[in-house]
């Protein structure tokens, strides 16, 4: 992330580029909106052609589940039919994402330009778009039963991609805003008797089980409380949850299992 400024209904501007790693990161930064919001992404491209400078690629951004123009899809004009929609080494690109009403959620957003017309997820150019409800409401299960908290009481957000042969995550602390990238089947960790969300955001190629043993949550737009959740490439689910005891999430399938996706849960006393 170059730089992240929020500007406020009354004018106001605050710089929250710090809450982002300053390294390079796969995935990319987590974009946190509200709905109601609009946010103006500009894109810069760095990654030349390592042999021929007029070889380099577009690269470009392309959200789910928030409102934009056409100019704001992130893909080639052969798809698009309007224009070329990335960056390219002399040319940055901007676009503008709206959080209207009735888009919150969590999105994933990726490259569509770069090596082939559908982009480069298998580079790392990824990333993760929560927009949360202008309610302030989040579902979770109490006694059997979905209950409304105020997302002010979750302390961390747990962002999770689910790839085709591992997890990769991503920690924000919601009291700071802090992003710290988590790597690989990551140990997510949290204080017995704290509100987490999951984020879960299915890429590649696979169907996947998701299950977190211990543990049952609200199935969104239902009534119903459940125990794992079936998501495929590019489907999303969220999950809350009060952190009681250690447990371990994992991709219940067969090549789940076989390639070992499974990580910890550690609930601190």
């Amino acid at each position: 992330m170059v730089r992240h400024e929020v500007t406020d209904r009354n004018g106001l501007t605050t710089d929250i580029t710090s809450r982002y790693s300053a390294a390079a990161i796969i995935p990319g930064p987590t974009i946190i909106m509200d709905e109601g919001d609009v946010a103006d992404i500009t894109l810069y491209n760095q990654i030349p052609n390592p042999e021929r400078i007029e070889l380099h690629e577009n690269v470009s951004l392309h959200v789910h589940g928030v409102h934009y123009d056409i100019i704001s899809d992130g893909t080639l004009k052969y798809i698009n039919l309007v224009q070329d929609e990335g960056a390219t080494l002399v040319q940055s690109y901007t676009y503008r994402w709206n959080a209207a009403p009735g888009t919150a959620g969590t999105w994933p957003y990726h490259d569509h330009n770069m090596n082939t017309h559908n982009g480069a997820e298998d580079k790392g150019l990824f990333g993760a778009l929560i927009v949360n409800p202008a309610s302030n409401i989040a579902a979770i299960n109490q006694g059997g039963s979905s209950q409304a908290i105020s997302l002010s009481s979750i302390e961390k957000d747990y962002i999770l991609y689910i790839l085709d042969d591992t997890f990769v995550g991503t920690e924000i602390n919601r009291q700071t805003g802090q992003q710290i990238p988590i790597w690989t089947n990551p140990t997510l960790s949290a204080q017995s008797g704290s509100n987490i969300r999951l984020h879960l955001i299915a890429l590649g190629t696979n169907l996947h089980q998701f299950k977190l043993p211990g543990y049952s949550w609200p199935e969104p737009g239902t009534p119903n409380i459940i125990e794992e959740k079936a998501i495929g490439p590019l489907e999303k689910h969220v999950v809350v949850i009060q952190a009681g005891s250690n447990s371990s999430y994992m991709d219940t399938t067969f090549a789940g299992k076989a390639q070992n996706m499974i990580g910890s849960l550690n609930v601190n006393p």
